[in-house]
């Protein structure tokens, strides 16, 4: 298990790796996200006003976290493939001093991970909100990823080894 803080905006959030492969509570998950590899190299999608991420996004109702991440990595990278649950990070906003009853996220939920092995790399239509994909070096992601923090290198180093 791996912690440490990152500034989201205004918010000073306490984030923990915690590799298993169980689901937590289904309300108290936030998001669901995921690595895709194409053999070795690993997808990231230029998504419009965010910059070069890793695909994922909010569960739809009657969707399980699996099936989002299919989705997500679909709509955003046009890429199917099978899916390994790799685990969670704990978002915890207990230390922040500037949350609120009234903040768009509860006060602890949880982000699930998934890894993709890439089978269907389909033609790039970006008509989702995705401008462009690309694949990369895993060891290359944090000069590409805005966002990049140590748990987020822990499951790519975890899945590259």
């Amino acid at each position: 298990m791996t912690t440490t803080y990152v500034n989201w905006g205004e918010l000073n959030v306490k984030l923990t790796w915690e590799k298993n492969n169980l689901l937590p509570p289904d309300h108290l998950i936030t998001s669901v996200h995921g690595f895709c590899f194409q053999e070795d190299p690993l997808l990231l999608v230029d998504v419009n006003h965010r910059g070069w991420d890793f695909p994922g996004g909010h569960i739809e109702p009657g969707e399980s976290p699996e099936d989002c991440f299919k989705r997500e990595a679909q709509e955003e990278g046009c890429v199917e493939g099978e899916c390994q649950l790799l685990g969670h990070i704990i978002v915890d906003h207990r230390e922040n001093p500037l949350w609120t009853e009234s903040s768009p996220y509860p006060k602890f939920d949880y982000q699930i991970f998934y890894k993709m092995t890439i089978t269907n790399l389909l033609p790039f239509e970006g008509k989702y909100e995705s401008a462009q994909r690309m694949f990369v070096n895993p060891n290359d992601m944090a000069s590409y990823y805005h966002n990049w923090n140590i748990l987020y290198k822990e499951i790519v180093d975890c899945e590259i080894q």
